[in-house]
């Protein structure tokens, strides 16, 4: 065999034989129509024809004097006063309230505000119809009852920690109708040749803010 004749015959030998080419190509051609179809795939849906309405709630909580109340000032106190102040809570008409609790802040400390045993202190009662706001006052109504929600509690506690007055419900739309009677405990103090003692509680003054607070009914699950 001469050279160029087995150049020839290793060149054939080499190239792919056309029945392989003709293998890969449909092969791919198949790979092809299976790809494809991972992709394609049948859809469904189903939706309700009118819409559903879906709200929150809203937690309100308002006060209001009541006569005599919070608006008008407490002066020239003496040792064993009691001076009595009347509010109204309205719940708001949408959601319960729970844990209502009473704070007091002072814009200006003092005594008053500060000693636990020497300054002011406050009882709370809530009447379960409505109150006249005159002298001692008085809860009226058909049937209507009082509660004690708290007893002589002092304002240096409700200034350092809120104070609850209800553990339970504050029903929705409902008032809570209540008076609040601040007194100055009984105490000595001698005023020397019109020298006041040492950390008296005579000519003192506080600003108070009370502030009522609750927190969101427990939540529920309903299947209505």
């Amino acid at each position: 065999m001469s050279a160029t004749t087995a150049r020839r015959a290793a060149r054939s030998a080499a190239r792919p034989a056309p029945a392989l080419f003709a293998a890969c190509a449909v092969a791919a051609a198949g790979l092809a129509i299976t790809g494809g179809g991972v992709f394609a795939a049948l859809n469904a849906t189903a939706s309700n024809a009118t819409a559903q309405n879906a709200t929150s709630g809203t937690l309100s909580l308002t006060m209001a004097n009541n006569g005599t109340g919070f608006g008008q000032s407490v002066s020239n106190l003496a040792p064993g006063d009691t001076v009595i102040r009347y509010v109204n809570l309205t719940q708001g008409a949408t959601m319960d309230g729970k844990a209502l609790t009473l704070a007091v802040a002072d814009g200006t400390p003092s005594k008053l505000t500060t000693d636990a045993t020497k300054g002011l202190h406050v009882t709370v009662t809530q009447c379960s119809g409505t109150w006249t706001t005159t002298g001692a006052g008085t809860c009226t109504g058909t049937g209507a009852t009082t509660t004690v929600l708290a007893t002589s509690v002092p304002l240096s506690s409700l200034v350092a920690a809120p104070s609850t007055l209800i553990s339970g419900t504050v029903t929705a739309a409902s008032s809570v109708n209540l008076q609040l009677s601040l007194t100055l405990p009984d105490q000595a103090e001698t005023t020397a040749n019109g020298v006041l003692p040492a950390s008296p509680i005579q000519g003192l003054s506080s600003a108070l803010t009370w502030t009522f607070g609750e927190s969101q009914r427990t939540s529920t699950v309903t299947g209505s």
